[in-house]
């Protein structure tokens, strides 16, 4: 798995601080790590981005960016707004495979959901995993309406042949309602792939020393991780 894609159910998800948290297990496990984000949105060149946050804390690993707007849009209108190119899903796939050749693994986070436009094409994150054969990791919401948006995005991946490695809860509440609990269960009947891990909620305002030392408990064995969802799921599932 030298490269993985990750898309999220929607925007603010979790998706960023995911990524952060399998870049911290990955470079835990002694991996080489590059984080690969397509096109940043709302942020202004002088301003962090998403792999900049990434970085901060994740720890060493290799940024880059394809380009960046400065509105918060989806990204074929943000670059239409800016008078400036867009990003095409060739360029995101040309870009990882040349990242992968120096990196044991490549992180490619998209912006917002899986068929956010790049372009006036209509090319899509779900076109540059199509052209990579990689696989993708989808960034759920933990509350209601999670379901529908899940299974939606995992559709979507089968319809294309990509494969869905599996569904991450990118925020995770102390005190989970009765719909996150059952969501829990219902996740991945409704992706056809496993849960593979949990973020707490917060975690991306943990102090970089502590996000790193945490992130492998967050994530399943298959990503670098030691979180169980058998006793996850035994801790949220109500009764």
């Amino acid at each position: 798995m030298p490269i993985l894609v990750i898309t999220g159910t929607g925007t603010e998800v979790g998706k960023t601080v995911t990524t952060a948290a399998l870049a911290a297990s990955a470079l835990g496990a002694g991996r080489s790590v590059a984080v690969l984000k397509a096109a940043q949105t709302g942020v202004r060149p002088d301003e962090r981005g998403d792999a900049d946050e990434v970085a901060r804390l994740a720890g060493a690993v290799t940024t880059a960016e394809i380009a960046r707007y400065p509105d918060p849009l989806a990204p074929a209108t943000a670059a239409r707004r800016a008078g400036r190119e867009p990003v095409r899903p060739r360029e995101v796939a040309e870009a990882a495979v040349k990242l992968a050749a120096e990196h044991d693994l490549v992180l490619v986070e998209g912006a917002g959901g899986l068929l956010v436009r790049f372009d006036e094409a209509g090319g899509t994150l779900a076109d540059a995993a199509e052209l990579l054969r990689a696989p993708v990791l989808v960034v759920a919401s933990a509350g209601l309406g999670t379901l529908n948006t899940t299974e939606l995005t995992a559709r979507e991946l089968r319809s294309r042949g990509v494969e869905l490695l599996g569904v991450v809860i990118g925020s995770w509440p102390g005190s989970p309602d009765l719909a996150m609990r059952c969501n829990v269960t219902d996740l991945p009947d409704v992706a056809g792939a496993p849960l593979l891990g949990a973020l707490p909620d917060g975690a991306g305002s943990l102090a970089p020393a502590d996000f790193r030392a945490q992130a492998p408990g967050w994530l399943a064995p298959r990503l670098d991780g030691t979180w169980e969802a058998g006793a996850f799921r035994a801790r949220a599932v109500p009764a």
